[in-house]
């Protein structure tokens, strides 16, 4: 399996490039954001991998950095949104535009990444795994306060079990760190999903 490729950008296309490394052309299925950020890069090109094997054919998926590979390795453990659809919303999304996108349920914004469709956005938005994905990298909200700082791992879950219940990821982000806050590092989990839920009844 190939997990990273240093070599010279020989050329691109709409779907991606060819990268050659010590005379041997990779062809690398890209989003037009990390085409981008490759063509403006001088001298040797460090690209991420990710490499899919099917019976019929074997597709190296290239990254111009560990951000935009996390998103898609995220993005494809989706139902029906498969390596070529999670392409489509990288070229129309940051990482940290669509975690901002998915932790609002902006959903008109995502489906209108070309080709990608409503139907496909709304389950990006809806799933669970994707909210918790969102948690600590989305932007700063639209009124000019910061985003909250990303949550150690106990807070993520207890996010992520106060999203399966059905709320929305930001006041379940919001929820959760003020019980951290209060109940201090020595806390459960248990007791941070119930003093999360007590802050969001009031």
């Amino acid at each position: 399996m190939i997990g990273k490729l240093t070599g010279r950008l020989d050329s691109t296309h709409e779907a991606g490039c060819i990268l050659d490394v010590n005379g041997v052309g990779y062809l690398l299925s890209c989003s037009r954001k990390t085409l981008d950020a490759l063509s403006a890069r001088e001298g040797p090109q460090r690209v991420l991998v990710e490499t899919h094997l099917r019976q019929d054919a074997i597709t190296l998926f290239g990254f111009a950095d560990a951000t935009e590979r996390d998103a898609f390795l995220a993005l494809i453990e989706v139902k029906t949104v498969g390596p070529q659809k999670a392409l489509l919303v990288l070229s129309g999304l940051t990482p940290t535009e669509l975690a901002h996108v998915i932790a609002i349920k902006e959903r008109k914004r995502l489906g209108a990444v070309k080709g990608l469709g409503a139907a496909t956005a709304n389950r990006i938005v809806d799933e669970p795994a994707m909210q918790k994905w969102a948690v600590g990298r989305a932007t700063p909200s639209e009124d000019g306060e910061g985003a909250s700082p990303a949550p150690n791992s106990m807070e993520a879950d207890a996010i992520s079990a106060l999203v399966n219940l059905g709320l929305k990821g930001p006041e379940a982000t919001s929820a959760i760190t003020r019980a951290a806050k209060r109940l201090g590092p020595d806390t459960t989990l248990n007791d941070l999903i119930r003093d999360g839920l007590k802050e969001m009844a009031r």
